[in-house]
């Protein structure tokens, strides 16, 4: 009498799994990756040793270039512009946070009037942005 013997399967890796927590894994990188805001204008911080503030929730960021140019984001606007852009918050800048980003070759004078606008405009917060100082 013969026997009928079952054909043996060869093993198998299912790799449906895996590939699915590869991309689980993408998108969550990609999602929690930060983005660096650039702005208009060229702007090199100045170096500072203190720790960063954590960012605020309502802030304006206004840059100023080298060259003495001010933008808000990516629009450059004029010191006349942003004064009334700054008056137009009203009561709500007393919430808001002025984040001051100032080329670290900018003008002292423009710096500080650029300042007394926000104070002004009354802006509680002032904030001046510094990139962090490596030792050597």
């Amino acid at each position: 009498m013969a026997f009928l013997r079952k054909k043996r399967e060869e093993p198998r890796v299912d790799l449906t799994s895996m590939v699915d927590v590869v991309f689980l894994l993408l998108i969550f990188f990609m999602i929690s990756t930060t983005f660096v805001e650039a702005p208009g204008i060229d702007v090199k911080l100045p170096e500072s040793s203190s720790q960063a503030s954590k960012p605020e929730v309502r802030e304006i960021k206004v840059y100023l270039s080298k060259s003495g140019e001010i933008s808000i984001g990516k629009d450059k606007v004029t010191r006349e512009e942003l004064e009334y852009r700054l008056r137009a918050y009203g009561a709500e800048a007393k919430q808001m946070t002025f984040v001051l980003l100032a080329d670290r070759d900018a003008r002292h004078g423009e710096v500080v009037r650029l300042m007394d606008m926000a104070k002004a405009a009354q802006f509680k917060t002032l904030a001046i942005a510094t990139e962090y100082a490596k030792t050597p």
